[in-house]
């Protein structure tokens, strides 16, 4: 029997720049409200679900540029034509429903055609590939390693390896109360890891010999592999002043730390951030919510200045005084002092701040130390290729990865979850015997009293920064301009501009290019 279409819009009245929102009754005896995204490709329609599978973002939201639906979230990017995954956070494809028009009517189905997969011809391979290091990086080479049609073994090895779970919240929503440590999601469905036969061991590695192609896990656990991947991330650098190792002085990476800062708060209400990064003033905006007390402690001038530029980066300053953050710049911690746990924060100036906790927020190194077999750069990192080939049958991804910046000659290393998981998928492909390289644009977001700031591109020193909008009133999409062209821009509340240029920036943009593409 054929399934039911619903009528649900006129195809005349589909705009080709974002999709249509539509919702549709279901036949069965449950009668649920379907969300479908309408998406007008040339001259015919295609449905999908309206709802992007990494985080629920509002499709229709988005926009379509260059035959890709991008998610206004993440930035996450869909195939208009089958819904196929093009670029991560998600890490599988959107579900498809039946379309059609009739008499210039659109009709649909409340029933998915399938999932949305399109993955490769099976190759009964035979080989081994191992992935060290559970995170975003390891979900997306699991997930794209059999969407790339490879049936051999996959082994991923890591801490969270039984759930590789949505770090990002930790800063962001966890230690703001709304998200208990449980409750963070996980990168793939549940039933992933048996549907798709991975192994999963819980236990990182401490040797990995590239020539050998052989590891040791901790557990005691030794594999042989035709090809690895490395994407242990970074390792957040340790506070090493006297004191550091009293009770209540905390490091923010994992689960587990999160419920330790959690159980610090309580009945405290005095917190110093050491450090004004990202996860530093991601806490501070988090623990305000909870009426803590907070203080940073920072060296320069201004948060995010190398990053932004000082402008932006005196914003996001005002931004968290407006919402009582206390801030000590250009300044250093000596010492921590206190009984069996810290009660007091020292400055090189001599300056006493009174502490029931402290945090770190002092930036990561590369985890590597457990490779051999090849010459690491001297920051730890792993040169790569556009392949994300560092050696001979060894790939990296994320943290761990110095590669080059597309459009660029430089070199980089980035510490962005998105693109952590952009280089994973390359990886994998690669690792699969499906060439490709790496040519995305670098994206993250962050987030500070419930306001979303968008970052696309990647560019040291600008040469200029121009800034349309109100800065102040966190309603603005900034350019930063380096040899004549927009090499990132900074942005809030401009979501489909932003969505718009992610697309856009694959090619290079002057500045006049880029405004007329962010307001169309």
């Amino acid at each position: 029997m054929s399934p039911t279409l619903h009528k649900v819009a006129r195809f005349a009245d589909l705009s080709a720049e974002r999709g249509t929102r539509v919702s549709v009754r279901s036949d069965d005896k449950d009668a649920k409200e379907i969300p479908i995204l309408l998406v007008r490709d040339r001259h015919t329609v295609r449905a999908y679900t309206a709802e992007c599978p990494h985080a629920g973002g509002p499709l229709d939201e988005g926009a379509i540029c260059n035959g890709r639906i991008v998610c206004p979230w993440h930035k996450g990017t869909f195939d208009v034509s089958d819904g196929s995954l093009v670029e991560p956070p998600p890490l599988k494809a959107l579900t498809r429903y039946e379309a059609t028009i009739r008499d210039g009517d659109v009709y649909v189905s409340a029933h998915p055609i399938d999932s949305g997969a399109t993955s490769q011809a099976k190759t009964n391979d035979s080989r081994t590939m191992l992935i060290v290091g559970a995170g975003a990086a390891g979900a997306a080479a699991c997930s794209a390693l059999r969407e790339a049609g490879f049936d051999g073994r996959i082994v991923l090895a890591g801490d969270d390896a039984r759930e590789p779970y949505d770090r990002t919240s930790l800063s962001k929503f966890t230690l703001a109360g709304d998200m208990p440590p449980d409750e963070v999601p996980p990168l793939l469905d549940g039933d992933f890891f048996r549907k798709h036969d991975i192994e999963r061991i819980e236990s990182p590695a401490v040797r990995l010999d590239a020539r050998e192609k052989h590891a040791e896990l901790a557990n005691g656990h030794q594999i042989d592999y035709d090809a690895a991947l490395i994407c242990t991330g970074g390792k957040p650098k340790p506070l090493t002043m006297p004191g550091a190792n009293l009770d209540h002085v905390h490091l923010l990476r994992t689960r587990d730390d999160a419920r330790a800062i959690l159980a610090s708060l309580e009945g405290h209400r005095r917190a110093v951030i050491v450090g004004a990064s990202f996860i530093g003033l991601e806490v501070a905006s988090s623990l305000r919510k909870q009426k803590i007390d907070v203080t940073v402690v920072a060296p320069g001038k201004v948060p995010f200045a190398k990053q932004f530029g000082a402008r932006i980066g005196d914003m996001f300053r005002r931004l968290h005084e407006k919402n009582g953050v206390a801030f000590h710049m250009n300044a250093h911690v000596s010492a921590f002092r206190g009984g069996n746990a810290v009660s007091e924060v020292i400055l090189n100036s001599g300056e006493k701040i009174a502490a029931d906790i402290v945090i770190a927020g002092t930036g990561v190194a590369p985890a590597t130390s457990f490779l051999s077999g090849l010459t690491l750069a001297d920051d730890g990192g792993i040169d790569v290729d556009t392949s994300m080939l560092g050696a001979p049958a060894l790939y990296a991804a994320g943290d761990v990865a110095r590669f080059v910046l597309p459009r660029s000659n430089q070199r980089v290393r980035i510490e962005h979850w998105r693109v952590a998981q952009q280089h994973a998928r390359v990886a994998a492909y690669n690792m699969a015997g499906s060439a490709r390289q790496f040519a995305g644009v670098p994206y993250f977001w962050t987030f500070h009293y419930d306001k979303t700031f968008d970052y696309l591109g990647h560019v040291s020193e600008p040469e200029s920064i121009e800034i349309d909008g109100d800065l102040d009133a966190q309603h603005f999409i900034a350019y930063l301009m380096k040899n004549g062209h927009v090499g990132a821009v900074v942005a809030c509340e401009y979501d489909t501009a932003v969505c718009r240029l992610a697309e856009a920036m694959r090619e290079p943009l002057t500045l006049d290019a880029a405004r007329s593409i962010a307001n169309a």
